[in-house]
């Protein structure tokens, strides 16, 4: 028997949820972001009114028109699909069977609204998804099935996300929702000793100190690609870097760059090289190959790149 459910999320992840969970169950309402000023509409959005389905785009889940619009609802179950806005915990009980919500660790190890940065730029090697019961908590309520999925050493915080959690945690919460739907879901204590929490990525988290090791430097910069862009200086500017290699090798001190070709820029490290596919300079939002800049002249072999904080 089909659940009458509310949808709450954005983007691609959301939509590709909704598409799931109504082949099977009446979607009475989707909550999505406000359209853009220019004109781009959130793909969960565009999707709930291609289906013809209650849209709901406030700008803040928290005042009394969305309360009393979400209670009137009349839902048996709420699921949060790629979150970025609080829900305040008098939404989440409002569905008779509560609330569910996926999250991109492995609960109770990386809380926080960057897990997938902050475990590859620890170097973990096991990552994987969560779909939990929400409760007033961030990230702390129970636990309704986990997913464990291997971090590749060449794996950024974008393909990671794409290529191996994106469509296994569309499956994970169809399952969820299934077994809500049979009553064979668990309600499994998060065990608080293994509990970590982290600050959502920033630029002040992703500054590159060229005195760490080579490893430490590769998990970062992967760890920050695409966003927030893990950066170094360049004559004032901040320089990001994007499609990371490590290699093994000494030459020259730590921060130079020690070749430029076809391949990348060659980055000097205490103890490996640093290999970078694409670079963005100063504010221009366009990635580009270090051998178009050095074709430039603004970026040479020989060049020094300062570290973000002293080394």
């Amino acid at each position: 028997m089909g659940l009458r459910i509310v949808l709450v999320g954005q983007a691609a992840f959301g939509e590709k949820t909704l598409e799931r969970l109504a082949a099977r169950h009446e979607i009475v309402a989707v909550y999505a972001p406000p359209d853009s000023p220019k004109g781009r509409v959130d793909p969960l959005a565009a999707a709930a009114r291609s289906r013809g389905i209650p849209l709901q785009q406030p700008r803040s889940m928290k005042t009394d028109d969305v309360y009393d619009a979400f209670r009137g609802h009349d839902a048996d179950l709420g699921v949060l699909a790629y979150v970025t806005v609080i829900v305040p915990e008098r939404l989440i009980v409002l569905p008779r069977q509560g609330t569910i919500c996926f999250h991109p660790s492995l609960l109770p190890r990386y809380r926080g609204g960057s897990a997938i940065n902050w475990q590859i730029i620890r170097g973990e090697t096991e990552g994987g998804l969560t779909v939990f019961w929400t409760d007033a908590g961030i990230d702390r309520g129970p636990i309704l099935l986990q997913k464990p999925v291997a971090i590749g050493p060449y794996d950024t915080a974008a393909s990671f996300y794409y290529d191996k959690i994106f469509s296994l945690g569309v499956d994970a919460m169809d399952e969820a929702v299934a077994a809500i739907a049979d009553g064979s879901a668990p309600r499994i204590p998060q065990d608080e000793t293994q509990a970590s929490y982290d600050p959502l990525c920033r630029d002040e988290h992703v500054g590159i100190d060229w005195s760490r090791s080579a490893r430490a430097v590769y998990d970062l910069v992967r760890g920050a690609d695409p966003q927030p862009g893990a950066w170094a200086m360049l004559d004032g500017q901040r320089m990001r870097l994007y499609d990371a290699r490590l290699e093994e090798g000494l030459d020259g001190r730590p921060g130079e760059i020690v070749g430029i070709g076809a391949a990348g820029a060659r980055i000097a490290l205490p103890d490996g090289i640093l290999r970078i596919g694409r670079v963005r300079v100063g504010e221009s939002p366009d990635k580009v190959s270090p051998d178009e800049l050095c074709r430039a002249g603004t970026l040479m072999p020989g060049t020094v790149l300062a570290s973000a904080s002293p080394s």
